[in-house]
């Protein structure tokens, strides 16, 4: 399906970057993991020690790697204050890495694509693209402004065949929420909301980034895709007891 492709994938070593990498490797392409770790497994990806706060890392990993035919635009981070307390710090290291580190890795990648007039790339934005969750100010609007990236690039680079789209995850169990999945009474509530009562997989997400990367996507630009279980097409709770059971991590009906 992708033989004798190059796929990078920045923050490709944990969580949904790490399960799209082992997709992307698995349907036949070459990946190159842009990201400060090595990845944790073995898959038949190539490490390139990236930090994507940095252009001068970013293009030395390009320049290493070659011209890509995918890119991933998925290292992000996230960290939770009171907005009354939030610090510059936290506020400039989020966007640094979420939304700064998007746009030089992407306008990297679409200078090298430009030439060969093909490309397809993917970004991780996020449902608090759309929403604005407590303790998150930081995150929200980084994702908020992957959205305005999306658009921008998908107009601007669409003449030269190069597709550009998003992904829009809602609560994934990785490493950043593995907190919130040992917490049962908050996710009894969290996914009261979730039509399919439950939390999703990067493996989930990483099915979306794939299609969308791939050439069954070849009419699709600019386009975000919910990865969320259905939450952001509701508005108040889909789960109450008198219907349904929390048990194991998801509701279920009786």
């Amino acid at each position: 399906m992708l033989s004798g492709k190059l796929a990078v994938v920045t923050g490709g070593a944990n969580g949904i970057g790490a399960a799209t990498a082992r997709l992307l490797a698995a349907k036949g392409a070459s990946v190159a993991v842009f990201d400060r770790e090595a990845p944790r497994e073995d898959f038949g990806a190539h490490h390139f020690p990236v930090d994507v706060t940095s252009r001068e890392s970013i293009d030395a990993a390009f320049a290493a790697a070659g011209t890509p035919d995918i890119l991933m635009v998925n290292a992000g981070t996230a960290e939770e204050q009171d907005f009354l307390d939030h610090t510059a710090g936290l506020w400039e290291r989020t966007l640094a890495v979420n939304l700064s580190g998007a746009f030089h890795t992407l306008q990297a990648a679409a200078r090298l694509m430009k030439a060969r007039r093909r490309g397809a790339i993917v970004i991780t934005a996020s449902t608090n693209s759309f929403d604005g969750e407590a303790r998150l100010t930081a995150y929200n609007a980084s994702k908020a402004g992957l959205l305005g990236l999306l658009h921008t690039t998908a107009n601007e680079l669409g003449p030269y065949r190069i597709r550009v789209n998003a992904v829009c995850p809602g609560l994934i169990r990785t490493r950043l929420t593995e907190a919130q999945f040992s917490n049962p009474d908050l996710l009894r509530e969290y996914f009261r909301h979730i039509p399919l009562g439950r939390g999703g997989r990067p493996e989930e997400v990483a099915q979306a980034c794939v299609f969308l990367a791939s050439d069954e996507a070849s009419y699709i630009t600019g386009a975000t895709l919910c990865v969320d279980g259905g939450q952001m097409a509701g508005k108040f709770g889909t789960w109450t007891e008198s219907r349904a059971e929390f048990s194991q991590g998801e509701w279920r009906l009786r």
